[in-house]
């Protein structure tokens, strides 16, 4: 199987090379690097939110912790990614958000943030959140790829972090957002076919789905006992974490930015959900099949408890087996596709907060070039070799960084933005009462409630704001009505 697996990876990475050179050609502009010029189609932008929003961490650790401690109660994740994380996104969010950002010619939400409410040190603060809140998320898909590559394919993890980090930088820093779009619908592709095979093999192996989720329901009780069983509290808290909280990330909206037009969206949207909906459930239900496959005596553990991230793993070693080795290898790509697309988005955005949020647009008087799309490149690879360092080196406040990162960053902007997108009378001291809340709220919230409850720290980091927000704006002096009229005008 390694051979195969290595043969598989050769003609993937080398495809994306591929992609990458093609896509530099394409690239002239900071808005071509950054947003690919806002030409992209219904099914590129759909796959490339898909992508962007499902990881490795969704396959290795979350499917297998979730689906093991919430049975087939973890198939509300799945329900509420794609109903809320990906079609109500893209039906909300989609349409003023690319008319907004093009009336003011934003090309991020730093920038968004700034332009939408004149707020001249509102751009700096928040791509700060981003450099120090995203990068180290960044670092930790990274992390996953090179435990994945040395389990998988005996490759040291020092050599494996080298390939990832080298192959990732060759498409990004050459391509930019193109490159990563299409080279995203190619992973999205893999990811689909690969999630829907591994459903299908594990339910047949079990005497077919319907079958699978009556032992499942049987066996989960027996294996977490009902005081140990998850409070609907938690499990409403990570939906509306996993789901609504990826309203405000960056990486997710950028999306919106790059679309062609409006006639994209309604396609777009159905297709972002379909997609969520096989990923989603592919995952979360190999999760609970794991009361399937596993008893208390031969779940993955220790002495310290059950190994949450090895489960999954295990079970499809155990399972894909004699002539399922291929179907194996092809699953193993379509966990690194997964993760590589995220991965890229992450580098995108965390690069673009200083190239584009803190450092001016520079267009070379004889040439007419815009030195921008350099220090985008250069800040893009310099932002990959860090994220190998931290990768490299596990230093405890930056992983304490990577456990607040998402709602720290969703939390932040989550309000200023959506409400930015619908009201008017939303004010400058809002917007920034909105950044300080989410971000304080959580950090605070995470500490108080440990990180075993950090859904919940999560979920009050984002809602709080949507209070605040509103409330400071209300006691505050509006916008000028010729101002606002620019902003909305045509929405």
């Amino acid at each position: 199987m390694v051979s195969i697996g290595i043969v598989f990876l050769v003609v993937f990475l080398a495809l994306m090379t591929g992609i990458g050179i093609w896509g530099m050609r394409k690239t002239k502009t900071l808005g071509d690097f950054f947003l690919g010029g806002r030409t992209m189609g219904p099914w590129v932008s759909a796959v490339a939110y898909g992508t962007s929003y499902f990881s490795a961490v969704i396959f290795i650790g979350f499917a297998g912790a979730q689906g093991w401690q919430f049975g087939l109660n973890a198939l509300w994740i799945a329900l509420g990614n794609a109903l809320i994380g990906a079609c109500a996104a893209w039906v909300v969010l989609a349409r003023r958000t690319r008319r907004m950002t093009q009336n003011l010619d934003a090309m991020t939400m730093p920038e968004f943030l700034q332009k939408r409410y004149g707020a001249k040190h509102l751009k700096p603060v928040a791509a700060s959140v981003i450099f120090f809140f995203l990068l180290p998320y960044s670092a930790s898909v990274f992390k996953g790829l090179g435990h994945l590559f040395e389990a998988v394919f005996h490759i040291p993890y020092d050599l494996a972090l080298l390939i990832m980090i080298a192959f990732t930088g060759v498409y990004l820093i050459l391509g930019g957002y193109f490159a990563i779009a299409i080279t995203d619908f190619i992973q999205g592709i893999i990811m689909f076919f690969g999630a829907a095979a591994m459903i299908l093999v594990l339910s047949g192996q079990g005497g077919g789905i319907l079958e699978m989720i009556r032992k499942v329901a049987e066996n989960y009780p027996v294996h977490v006992p009902p005081e140990r069983q998850p409070s609907a509290l938690t499990i409403v808290s990570l939906v509306f974490m996993t789901s609504f909280g990826t309203w405000g990330l960056p990486q997710m909206t950028q999306k919106f930015y790059a679309i062609k037009n409006e006639a994209v969206i309604p396609r777009a949207a159905v297709v972002t959900t379909v997609f969520a909906l096989m990923i989603g459930i592919a995952a979360y239900l190999t999760g609970a099949y794991a009361h399937v496959f596993f008893d208390l005596t031969t779940v993955p553990q220790n002495e310290a408890g059950i190994l949450y991230d090895s489960i999954i793993p295990t079970l499809l070693t155990n399972q894909f087996i004699g002539n399922l080795q291929l179907l194996l290898a092809l699953i193993l790509l379509l966990v690194l596709s997964a993760s590589m697309s995220t991965l890229s988005s992450l580098v995108l955005v965390s690069s673009s907060s200083v190239a584009i949020d803190l450092y001016p647009s520079q267009v070379d008087s004889k040439t007419g070039k815009d030195r921008s799309v350099a220090m985008m490149r250069l800040l893009s690879a310099l932002f990959i070799i860090v994220s190998y360092f931290i990768s490299r080196f596990q230093i405890g406040f930056i992983v304490t960084l990577m456990s607040l990162s998402w709602g720290v960053v969703s939390g932040a902007f989550a309000a200023p933005y959506i409400l930015g997108l619908y009201h008017r009378r939303i004010t400058k001291a809002g917007a920034y009462a909105g950044l300080i809340t989410g971000l304080v709220t959580e950090i605070v919230l995470f500490f108080v409630l440990g990180s075993a409850r950090s859904p919940l720290a999560a979920s009050f980091a984002i809602v709080v704001p949507f209070i605040v927000v509103p409330l400071v704006s209300r006691f505050t002096s509006p916008p000028e009505k010729q101002f606002l009229d620019k902003v909305f005008e045509g929405i």
